[in-house]
């Protein structure tokens, strides 16, 4: 067979069948190359929307809650509807110790600053934290550090500031670890500077100070803002929500109904919605791109059946100087896997250079929609694999027709 390959008559009669209707096998192979070119640019873009995805959430734990306080909708224990609930630190320790499934509990507080150096200034947002947000939320740090334990023992006034905060404060190329800033007419040292990476939902998030200064400061005392909670990752994080706030509900004297009372917004829930849609994605687009390529092989088969129809005399020639209806269909095989093969290289490159433009277009910057929108190898060659096994199959057909009839039968075919 490797022979026969290599034989030049072989692709002189390849070639010469092909070329006796050229505009029909150029209108034959565009299915294929719809087929495989609809394959690569769906599944380019769809790796480009799940690295985007990914991107987004970086090295955040997704498996979270976010639980903050509000006030009540139902009356409880000779408490009226409205009161306001507020969340203390000694329930957060509460909610630590008797919650199942629990692997970090963030409690957190946030507060607007007016924040100047030198003659620049401009409001911002003020988040109270401890050292364990870093675990959870992962700062991707330019310069300096993140708060560190000895900031909450020592209350000491230091701020971690985000890029954005950084380019209105500071001058350009200009080192801010050192250098003091103003919160409120209360000067604080910049011990970190990180690339901002606010998710798409909740406030933004400009300056981190430690917990305790904030409390201080702010003259917070036990009270917490939200509460942040990363759920192990055997755990369902819904059930972690539903217990962490029934024990907030009896801990605050709250109805056990009552739905106002606290308010969550689940990232774990959100996030696995956003992963099935994803993976629902990459199926439809093999289901789409295959069901395309099948078709267009098929289209395939069926010119081919035309074309020995045409050729009935020409076969029935040959098996009578002596091709055996082994060779009848070889040739007419290696027809078919040729079209294929021509038409999958050509939709593989097309698609290829589709996902180039797409990358150039909808690929850059910070709030790019697509990511490095592209095929692993291994993706391009189980498509080529595919086009070589259906184009073989699909070139049995006519290759079984053109041997079915006899040689003399042929040879008086009009």
């Amino acid at each position: 067979m490797f022979r026969f390959l290599l034989d030049r008559d072989t692709w002189q009669e390849v070639l010469g069948s092909l070329g006796k209707n050229k505009l029909r096998s150029v209108l034959t192979m565009v299915g294929v190359w719809w087929g495989i070119l609809l394959l690569i640019g769906l599944l380019g873009s769809a790796r480009g929307l799940e690295n985007a995805f990914n991107r987004l959430f970086g090295d955040f734990a997704t498996n979270s809650v976010f639980i903050w306080s509000w006030s009540t909708d139902k009356p409880f224990k000779g408490f009226q509807e409205g009161r306001r609930v507020q969340m203390t630190l000694t329930d957060i320790k509460k909610v630590e110790e008797n919650v199942e499934g629990i692997e970090f509990v963030v409690p957190r507080n946030m507060n607007q600053g007016q924040v100047v150096r030198n003659f620049l200034s401009g409001r911002f947002n003020v988040m109270g934290d401890y050292p364990v947000l870093d675990k959870v939320k992962k700062k991707n740090l330019i310069n300096g550090r993140f708060i560190n334990q000895n900031d909450i023992d020592n209350n000491k006034k230091v701020a971690v500031l985000s890029e954005n905060i950084y380019k209105q404060l500071f001058q350009k190329d200009e080192n801010p670890i050192g250098e003091y800033i103003q919160i409120n007419n209360i000067s604080y040292q910049v011990v970190g500077l990180y690339d901002r990476d606010d998710l798409p939902f909740g406030p933004s998030e400009d300056i981190h100070i430690p917990f305790t200064t904030f409390q201080q400061v702010y003259n917070q005392g036990e009270r917490i803002g939200f509460l942040m909670i990363t759920g192990k990752p055997e755990y369902d994080i819904e059930q972690i929500e539903y217990d962490a706030k029934l024990l907030l509900k009896t801990l605050n004297d709250v109805h056990p109904k009552d739905n106002r009372a606290f308010r969550s917004f689940n990232l774990g829930k959100r996030f696995e919605k956003s992963t099935n849609f994803l993976t629902g994605m990459q199926f439809l687009t093999w289901f789409v791109g295959l069901a395309t390529l099948i078709a267009g092989v098929f289209a395939i088969g069926n010119i081919l059946l035309i074309t020995v129809k045409e050729r009935t005399k020409e076969i029935g020639v040959r098996r009578a100087i002596g091709a055996t209806p082994f060779e009848i269909k070889r040739q007419i095989v290696v027809e078919a896997v040729f079209l294929t093969l021509i038409a999958g290289i050509g939709g593989i490159i097309t698609g290829g250079w589709i996902l180039i433009l797409l990358d150039h277009f909808y690929g850059q910057g910070d709030n790019a929609i697509l990511v490095n929108a592209s095929v692993p190898i291994i993706v391009v060659f189980i498509a080529l694999i595919i086009l070589v096994v259906l184009g073989t199959l699909i070139g049995l057909i006519p290759a079984f027709k053109a041997t079915s009839v006899k040689p003399i039968e042929a040879l008086r075919e009009e």
